[in-house]
């Protein structure tokens, strides 16, 4: 038989690599091959270099350039290898190790400066590594887009770009950081000088809205007051994740997560929208699992979540509540806040007063809830967090739609002019950041696009896009047909299989129009909404269906591929690992859901909503008086307690 003659391929192409003067440097290259394969190297102006005749190249690095390696058999086949940089630095004094072996080390740190508004602002940052370190630049915490070389450069720097800025240093093998650089605009003509503005150390925000009820009155505005609520939000900066339709477990092990990105100096926001009461002077949120009718103990208490707030010592600690406060019980007192040490800075905004509902209306089909309409209006003025809320408390009393009957309640002890639109500094808290940034990242980490090559030819791209941190959308799209396929359609579904949250008629609207607000391409040719994603206890697979004709027999055929995802989003914070901590602390013989798999719960009957622009109540029943036992209700003086985690 006729020996078969393989393709020469290359099995591991060499490394850029970020070296000192005079380093050593091995540049390797592994082929497979028929016979045997020969090799010679080249420089970047292609020309040989001399007796580089080896799989290992080993060169002294004098300046920067470029390699490449030519592999070739006795049967005249070649291929060359990827272009690869020894990129050398010299630096006068570069800090390494005497026994430097290729570890990342940043040998300059940006340097703080004050630049004059209109003026170059000019950052650097140099590291050895091998391999070849990647740059990206951050401003107060916050990932600056396209910022990903050595050098930053700012041509006319206005007071926006003033703030903390550092520089992440990382290749395959590790990741580090550069020292903060306090960057200052002066004003071109500065008159006076004034008071120092407030700053945080970073802002974090909890939003949570409950619409679908088990056996409550189903909601429609949480959906569209979350998701612009987050958007505004994200524009100043704060770190929010955004969840929808959360039980009682679910709920504390997000508030648990939310808690421990909380410290020192940190802006901490809260917000729920959805079914909510009032008990013995405490606020309770229903979950979307509570029974008819619920109790406290199905419930969240909100001053306890304010009390783990506080013990954080946060700059800012804010809560927003849109929802009903109606009494749970007529003999209560009323509220009062009694923070857990007089630190101040505690701001609470009620959607309406004690005793009395919050609405929500529909009007021109879209849902919002009256408070919420308002907040989003005003949150992004650069005033005291108190003046925002006065504001939207003014807006909300001239709406004739719920005039007599909503009024906004705000309490606070707030002792500074703290706004949600101050500055994030980290300057002395990098550490933290660096916490806190992984944690948020871990939350809202999309899986990557992927192009699917089926075996007819065909080419179908899949890529996600988040309305929430617990809502995907997965698109998909025919790139390419070939020439055996056409009249080609694709369907998209999950393993599990997610319950979407928003099939029904009065939803989908709504929800289609944050798809058509998500698509920064062309239309995809399918979606696929996948809802509830903290249940996920395993990675979760999406099964692309192409269906297609055979080009020239006129078959109609399927062909399938897989796609594992992992964890995507929020579900990678394994929020059911909290959740499982916190049902065994529960009391003997509590009720407990089974998160051991997505639920496909039967919807009630939908209570009908008025007409467009009435207004609808947000007040979900609540149990009668019954005696209960004592270990079951909060306690007067909860906050002042010692702390307790089952809320």
């Amino acid at each position: 038989m006729k020996n078969m003659i393989r393709d020469i391929v290359i099995v591991q192409h060499p490394i850029s690599v970020c070296v000192p003067l005079n380093y050593t440097v091995n540049l390797s290259v592994r082929a497979e091959g028929t016979g045997i394969l020969n090799y010679q190297w080249f420089k970047s102006d292609e020309e040989e270099v001399f007796g580089a005749t080896r799989a290992d190249l080993t060169v002294t690095a004098q300046k920067s350039q470029l390699y490449i390696c030519r592999v070739n058999d006795q049967f005249c086949n070649c291929v060359f290898s990827e272009w690869v940089k020894v990129k050398v630095l010299d630096i006068a004094k570069p800090g390494l190790p005497v026994a430097w072996r290729g570890e990342l080390h940043i040998a300059v740190h940006p340097a703080p400066q004050t630049v004059r508004q209109g003026q170059r602002l000019t950052l650097s940052c140099s590291a050895f590594g091998i391999p070849i370190p990647h740059y990206q630049w951050y401003r107060n915490g916050h990932p600056l887009l396209g910022k990903t070389t050595d050098t930053l450069q700012i041509q006319n720097a206005e007071a926006d770009h003033r703030g903390a800025y550092l520089c992440s240093v990382s290749n395959v093998e590790e990741e580090r950081w550069t020292e903060p650089a306090d960057v200052d605009i002066e004003p071109s003509n500065q008159l006076k000088v004034t008071a120092p503005k407030p700053t945080a150390t970073d802002k974090v925000a909890l939003l949570i809205g409950n619409l679908n009820y088990s056996h409550h009155p189903d909601l429609m505005a949480p959906t569209m007051d979350v998701h612009e609520l987050a958007n505004l939000l994200q524009q100043l900066d704060f770190r929010v994740v955004s969840l929808l339709d959360l039980t009682r477990e679910e709920m504390l092990a997000a508030i648990d997560k939310f808690i421990l990105l909380l410290d020192r100096g940190v802006y901490a926001l809260f917000y729920y929208a959805g079914h909510g009461y009032e008990r013995s002077g405490r606020n309770y949120l229903v979950a979307i699992d509570a029974p008819q009718p619920y109790r406290p103990e199905n419930c969240v208490c909100v001053q306890r979540v304010m009390r783990m707030m506080q013990e954080k010592r946060t700059a800012l600690s804010v809560v927003l509540l849109d929802t009903c406060r109606t009494w749970y019980n007529q003999d209560c007192i009323a509220s009062e806040i009694r923070p857990l040490v007089p630190m101040g800075n505690t701001v609470y905004g009620y959607a309406t007063c004690e005793d009395s509902e919050a609405y929500e209306v529909q009007d021109g089909g879209k849902s919002t809830g009256i408070f919420t309409k308002y907040l989003n209006k005003h949150i992004l003025q650069p005033e005291k967090v108190t003046h925002v809320l006065e504001q939207v408390s003014e807006d909300l009393g001239r709406d004739p739609l719920v005039t007599g009957k909503q009024a906004v309640e705000i309490k606070h002890t707030l002792k500074e002019p703290r706004s949600l639109t101050d500055p994030v500094r980290t300057t002395g808290h990098t550490g933290e950041l660096r916490l806190r940034d992984a944690c948020w990242r871990q939350a809202n980490e999309l899986p990557r696009q992927k192009l699917l090559v089926f075996p007819c030819g065909v080419e179908v791209e899949v890529r996600f896009s988040a309305l929430f941190s617990n809502v995907m959308v997965a698109f998909g799209t025919v790139k390419t047909t070939g020439p055996r396929a056409q009249d080609c359609t694709v369907t998209l579904r999950s393993t599990p299989a997610m319950e979407d949250i928003f099939s029904s008629p009065g939803r989908s609207g709504e929800m289609d129009s944050l798809l058509l607000n998500n698509l920064v391409t062309e239309n995809p040719d399918c979606s696929l909404r996948l809802c509830g994603l903290q249940k996920l206890q395993g990675s979760l697979v999406i099964q692309v269906d192409l269906h297609y004709t055979q080009t020239g027999r006129k078959l109609r055929l399927q062909e399938s591929k897989q796609l594992d995802i992992g964890k995507p989003l929020v579900a990678s914070c394994d929020l059911y690992r909290g959740q499982q901590a916190l049902v065994a602390q529960r009391q003997e013989g509590a009720p407990v859901q089974s998160m051991g798999h997505v639920s496909h719960r039967k919807q009630p009957p939908r209570q009908t909503l008025g007409q467009p622009g009435r207004p609808f109540t947000r007040k979900a029943e609540c149990a009668a008086k019954v005696p209960t036992a004592r270990s079951n209700e909060p306690e007067e003086n909860d906050e002042s307690e010692p702390q307790d985690f089952t809320l």
